[in-house]
């Protein structure tokens, strides 16, 4: 019975450690990131077959505000360009409009657990440990959506992840 019980516990601790193994890395396009200051957070979502955009995301904010996210990489100086837009029309829409409802627009980097800086992968890759969107909170104070009616809490310029959607 003891190397029953033994055997039993000893596949069990072998599956479990199986299961944390193959949900440890998560991939960008499901990671999840919070913001403490704020609790406003940061969810990625799977992009599809676009050209142009590598990723895609919301920005969470109170009061149910919520600002849809693209990253289109430059092709001058190879940058992870994002863009947080609030409340933009659907369907063709002019620049003149998307212009209007863009409320940040920048370059995305990101921080591992050493301190070291790089820049947002695209899809299809181990999600970093921190983003950093900067000046971030500044912007959005000072945006259409902060303030009555909109978001209260104003978030930081970095997002830790949180975890990964399955």
């Amino acid at each position: 019975m003891a190397n029953v019980t033994s055997l039993t516990i000893g596949c069990l601790a072998g599956s479990l450690a199986a299961s944390s193994l193959a949900h440890a890395a998560c991939p960008i396009e499901l990671a999840v990131y919070g913001d403490a200051q704020s609790g406003s957070e940061i969810d990625f979502t799977p992009t599809g077959t676009s050209a142009t955009v590598t990723n895609t995301f919301r920005l969470i904010l109170d009061n149910n505000v919520v600002l849809n996210g693209i990253v289109v990489w430059t092709a001058d100086v190879s940058r992870p360009n994002g863009t947080l837009m609030y409340k933009c029309p659907e369907g063709d829409v002019t620049g003149e409009e998307l212009a209007a409802c863009t409320l940040w627009s920048g370059v995305i980097y990101t921080s591992d657990d050493k301190g070291s800086a790089g820049l947002l992968p695209a899809e299809g890759v181990e999600a970093p440990k921190t983003l950093i969107l900067p000046d971030l909170g500044p912007v959005l104070r000072q945006s259409k959506a902060y303030g009555a009616g909109g978001f209260s809490k104003v978030p930081s310029d970095m997002f830790a992840m949180k975890g990964c959607q399955e």
